[in-house]
């Protein structure tokens, strides 16, 4: 039985991954087995970070929202606003809340003490 030169098939899938490792230092970008492994580790990295990010954003915009609302005269602390707004059922997500707290900080004054009342 003859062999299969299986050239042309095996180049066009090795390029195809060092294209993808082009940008890597040393061997990770030459050598096919360390691309590959690689190639993998990055991927993964690049989905737990993802979730990483917004779960950093998340706890931001609630330092933000604490750090302006216990500057405020009534003493009231984020998650009895947080609470509050559930309550009264209004709908500002933490993100929008850290925007006014950046851009507007009485706006968020008036929102947390029409709130309290």
């Amino acid at each position: 039985m003859t062999r299969i030169g299986r050239v042309y098939i095996a180049r066009r899938r090795r390029t195809k991954i060092r294209l993808f490792a082009s940008s890597f230092r040393g061997a990770h970008s030459r050598l096919t087995r360390t691309i590959i492994q690689q190639k993998i580790k990055a991927l993964f990295s690049a989905y737990r970070d993802r979730n990483r990010h917004k779960r950093n954003l998340r706890r931001l915009w609630v330092t933000r929202i604490n750090a302006v609302i216990r500057q405020n005269t009534v003493s009231c602390s984020y998650s009895i606003l947080i609470n509050n707004l559930y309550k009264r059922q209004l709908l500002l997500n933490r993100k929008i809340l850290a925007q006014l707290a950046i851009l507007n900080k009485n706006c968020l004054y008036l929102i947390s003490n029409n709130i309290i009342k």
